[in-house]
């Protein structure tokens, strides 16, 4: 059976986390944002899942105050569909809890049913449309929240 761990994300994991950032988005962040991500904000908390040790997902987020924000969250093409980002988002839930954070939001695609899915079930609510939030095609984004606690 696969072991399955999600922790904390180090500069080890930077090149891993680009394969899936790659796969997963249009316009992919860089690693050297993934690495001042990781050294300059005092805001930022990165996890990564891995399974047998191969990171096939991650999830990033800023926290201010007692509210936070999904700033991505991917995994592996060839690992959708086995309920691993309810899994990661999940954990996110989790452990946003416990260090108090009241307040989560997220933006998504509009064109992202699977995603906006997904963060129904943990209770998100569309709040409000970014209109041309996406660079790469001028989608426009679906601000989703929830309150935590």
């Amino acid at each position: 059976m696969a072991e399955l761990v999600i922790r904390e994300m180090i500069f080890a994991d930077v090149e891993q986390v680009m394969e899936v950032e790659k796969a997963s988005f249009t316009t992919p962040w860089t690693t050297d944002i993934f690495y001042k991500e990781l050294i300059d904000n005092e805001h930022a908390y990165y996890y990564v899942m891995e399974i047998d040790k191969k990171i096939v997902g991650f999830v990033g987020m800023w926290i201010v105050i007692d509210d936070a924000q999904i700033t991505n969250l991917a995994i592996l093409p060839e690992y959708r569909g086995k309920k691993l980002g309810e899994k990661l988002f999940k954990f996110v839930m989790q452990w946003l809890q416990s260090v108090q954070v009241k307040r989560l939001s997220l933006e998504v695609r509009v064109s992202n049913i699977a995603a906006q899915k997904l963060y129904r079930k943990f209770g998100l609510v569309p709040g409000g449309i970014r209109k041309n939030y996406y660079t790469d095609s001028g989608e426009d984004a679906i601000v989703m929240w929830v309150n935590i606690v």
